[in-house]
């Protein structure tokens, strides 16, 4: 029976049977058995079969078995046998496969067909990437614009929020004004009844009064009359009366004997003027106190100085009385002596007048004019500063744009002075360039270029880079918070990298806009010509951005740029006209001087009759030179021209006089350095030919000084070397500095004749440089030392009348008799001092070298021992150099 189960249990999964060899390539079913363990101790043995899935591929007719296979488990007894059983399937049959050979077409087509493919898969791949990006650029969108509607949302509530609490402030503002209105209109009421009755109380003892109270004019009038007739009394012969004999009462007996004797006297001499002041003023005094007419009150001006006379008749008071006051607040004073603002307020308070403080400053009132309207406003060029490092071709720039050649006629090719300079391109608003130097001395100038500037062009050369004084000019331009465009000169060069130029702009924190910043970049050669026209267009856009207006149908207001002293025109000063229009005829003040403007010349050396916002022109008819960065102001008449110069000049002087005498503890040890001989100082007198130059020579000179030795400016001006010049030189000792400036015929004859020196400069470091090594001249050799050589002491030798010889060996070096030597002794020093006599054998020699042996004495010092060791050296004395 088992073997019928089991032969069926073959034939079913495609076994072969014994007699007839029917097999299945490959197989498809794998049988085993497994037995199967239960927990109450049985077991049985199970059958496992395994089926693999028959794959058939197209167009070989083979088939193949996979490798998963589907694991079945029969746990049940096997199935009884069939009766009918199912003959395996045919095996399919194998045809036979033909490989093609393609055709150059064929491939072609694949090829191509591939190609597309990657192609159609690449735009895909491209179009889901965009599809991708677009989807987050429009979620950024949508989150930046919640993020902004969120944030206008928290804006307008918190405006909201401020205006709800500013009107509730407001309402309650309001209402407490009102009721402290109300409390003080009920207060002046209640102020106004009460002195209402007062008044009426006091109407009757008045109207008594009035009779006997006369003016203060009418009581010094007859103050006088009293005087003129005690005067006519002493004059007149003395009439002899014989008088009564005086009858004593019983009240007169207890006074002394001299009291009568003096009352009697006074009887006869009659009363005097002070008693008959003093029963008057009693008399005033008694009316003021029954109510009669109160003084007036004044109103008294206060300036900043004042006499006790102009006090007395301001207040319409005897000068006597104010000194009275002055007196018992313990200030002694005459009529004709000054008192301060804060003593005359004190005895106006006193004498019940109202002070009024005034200050001589109060002249400078109103000096600016009313501010412009905005309908008033005009559209006015550009100012326009030209800066950078030295030799970066600032100027070169400015001649390539003006058509000029300025450069050139500088002394030493650097610009040594501020110029102003207004190019017209023909197309749009003309530019008013200022050109400023470069060198380090000039630093101030630098300053005032870019305090009256709208936009600094900042010149850097591409051979170069960013220099000290680039670094500088970055930094005068973001202090006066103007707009930068960088100008990249000299790219025609073969060394020229404007990108190294960009690349270290940015350390100094300007940021082009090629980098995402925004100052723009342009680069240009002046000699070439090239990039000018786009310099100008990137300036006129600047321009138009920062909506440059000024109202032109005013009185001038401008800032002097720079002044000289011309000897054929006087003073002259190139203004920058900043609003309103400046005229022929015009009254000016410009710093501490004032004048009428006699003449307007313009940078091309044109007379012109005015000049408007924006302008830079020169101006003559000044009283004298201002200072650089004065600023320029029309006036309407001389008188207050006048007053205003005057004024300034005066506090001009107070502060120098301040400055003299301020006790300054680094300026008393320099005197007292100088009065010990410890500080040298070499005197100079400086004289220049505008002020900018002389200020940057000031400077340099300043910071020659060190701690000891200095330079000792005893005079500096504008114009030329004079006689009063050289006589100051003479008188001090002093050397003459010109610097653009020449000295005329007779200071030259007086200079050559007290030997006075006089030195002419052109260039600025020059100056500075010759100063320099004059000062370093002056310092005191540095002593260096140098060792020449040693000598061991092998023997002592007691010399009589000679003293103490050492017998030496020169173990290194050279001894020199006119050396100074030391004493060592186990390495330490026990003598320093000269070099008594040196001899070999019984000769004098002037030196012994290393390997020989000689004797030497020292001069005044005897306690030498065997093995000390003698050291030789000199003293060298080496110039000193100023450190900079």
């Amino acid at each position: 029976m088992s073997d019928a189960k089991g032969q069926d249990r073959n034939a079913r999964i495609g076994l072969s049977r014994p007699s007839a060899r029917l097999e299945l390539k490959p197989k498809t079913v794998e049988s085993g058995t497994v037995r199967q363990s239960f927990s109450h101790g049985r077991s049985k043995q199970v059958a496992v079969e395994v089926k693999r899935r028959r794959v058939v591929r197209r167009g070989v007719g083979e088939s193949q078995p996979e490798t998963a296979a589907e694991t079945r488990a029969e746990t049940a007894p096997a199935a009884p046998e069939r009766s009918e059983r199912t003959e395996p399937p045919a095996p399919a049959r194998r045809e036979r496969v033909v490989l093609k050979t393609l055709t150059e077409e064929e491939k072609a087509a694949r090829a191509k067909a591939l190609a597309e493919a990657k192609k159609a898969e690449e735009e895909a791949r491209r179009r889901a990437e965009e599809a991708a990006r677009r989807a987050r650029e429009e979620a950024e969108r949508r989150r930046a614009e919640e993020e902004a509607a969120a944030r206008r949302k928290a804006e307008e509530e918190a405006r909201r929020k401020a205006e709800e609490e500013a009107r509730r402030k407001a309402e309650e503002m309001a209402k407490r004004l009102l009721a402290e209105e109300e409390a003080k209109r009920r207060a002046e009421e209640e102020a106004r009844r009460k002195a209402e009755e007062e008044a009426e109380r006091r109407a009757k003892a008045a109207e008594a009064a009035a009779k006997a109270v006369r003016p203060e004019r009418e009581i010094e009038d007859e103050d006088e009359e009293i005087e003129r007739e005690a005067k006519r009394a002493k004059g007149r012969p003395k009439v002899e009366k014989k008088a009564a004999p005086k009858r004593l009462e019983i009240r007169d007996l207890k006074k002394p004997l001299r009291v009568i004797l003096s009352e009697d006297e006074e009887e006869e001499r009659g009363r005097s003027l002070a008693a008959i002041r003093r029963q008057r003023e009693r008399e005033r005094m008694k009316q003021r106190q029954m109510g009669g007419p109160q003084p007036v009150v004044r109103e008294v001006v206060i300036p900043e100085a004042i006499t006790v006379q102009e006090l007395a008749a301001r207040m319409a008071v005897r000068g006597a009385e104010v000194v009275k006051v002055l007196m018992k607040n313990g200030i002694m004073a005459t009529l004709n002596q000054t008192i301060d603002a804060d003593t005359a307020e004190l005895v106006v308070a006193e004498f019940g007048h109202i002070p009024k403080r005034v200050s001589e400053a109060d002249v400078e009132e109103g000096l600016e004019g009313r501010p412009d309207r905005p309908e008033e406003l005009r559209p006015r060029p550009p100012v326009v500063t030209v800066m950078g490092h030295v030799d970066h071709g600032k100027t070169s720039l400015l001649d390539a744009l003006r058509h000029t050649d300025v450069a050139a006629h500088e002394a030493g090719g650097i610009t040594q002075h501020i110029g102003a300079y207004r190019v017209d391109i023909g197309s749009g608003m003309p530019v008013t360039f200022i050109d400023t130097p470069g060198h380090e001395a000039f630093t101030a100038m630098r300053a005032r270029g870019a305090s009256v500037t709208d936009i600094v062009v900042l010149v850097v050369a591409a051979d170069d880079g960013v220099m000290p004084q680039t670094v500088e000019a970055i930094r005068h331009a973001q202090a006066a918070g103007v707009p930068i465009i960088v100008a990249i000169n000299k790219i025609d060069k073969p060394e020229a990298d404007p990108e190294r130029v960009k690349t270290e702009l940015l350390n100094h924190g300007v940021v082009l806009e090629e980098y995402g910043g925004e100052v723009m970049a342009v680069p240009v050669s002046a000699v070439k010509r090239i990039g000018l026209e786009q310099l100008i267009e990137a300036i006129q856009l600047q321009a138009e951005i920062l909506d440059l207006r000024a109202n032109p149908n005013r009185e001038a207001h401008g800032t002097i740029i720079e002044a000289k002293l011309d000897r054929g025109r006087g003073p002259v000063a190139t203004v920058l006209v900043q609003n309103g229009t400046l005229r022929v005829g015009d009254i000016v003040v410009a710093g501490a001087h004032w004048g009428r403007v006699r003449a307007l010349v313009d940078d091309r050396g044109q007379l012109v009759e005015s000049a408007g916002p924006s302008t830079p022109v020169e101006i003559l008819g000044l009283d004298g030179v201002p200072e650089a960065g004065d600023k320029l102001v029309v006036v309407e008449s001389e008188k207050r021209a006048r007053e205003i110069a005057e004024y300034r000049q005066r506090k001009k002087r107070e502060q120098e006089q301040r400055l003299a005498t301020a006790p300054r503890s680094s300026l008393e040890e320099m005197f007292a350095k100088i009065r010990e001989g410890e500080l040298k100082r070499l005197p100079v007198v400086v004289k220049a030919d505008v002020h900018g130059s002389l200020e940057a020579i000031r400077a340099g000179l300043e910071k020659l000084t060190t701690g000891e030795v200095g330079v000792q400016i005893l005079h500096a001006a504008v114009g030329a070397i004079t006689e009063s010049d050289v006589t100051l030189a003479k008188a001090s000792g002093a050397l003459v500095i010109g610097f653009n400036v020449r000295a005329n015929a007779p200071a030259r004859e007086l200079a050559k004749r007290d030997g006075v020196e006089i030195r002419y400069y052109s260039i600025i470091y020059e100056l500075l440089d010759d100063v320099k090594k004059m000062l370093e001249g002056m310092l005191a050799p540095e002593a260096r030392e140098q060792i020449l050589g040693h000598a061991e002491i092998r023997e002592v030798f007691n010399i009589p009348k000679v003293g103490k010889v050492a017998g030496c060996m020169v173990t290194d070096g050279v001894i020199r008799r006119s050396a100074r030597v030391r004493l060592l002794r186990d390495g330490v020093v026990i003598f320093e001092g000269n070099i008594g006599s040196l001899k070999r054998f019984k000769e004098d020699v002037r030196e012994v070298r290393e390997g020989y042996e000689c004797g030497i004495a020292i001069e005044g010092y005897q306690d030498i021992r065997q093995g000390d060791v003698i050291e030789a050296f000199e003293v060298q004395e080496v110039a000193r150099t100023l450190t900079a």
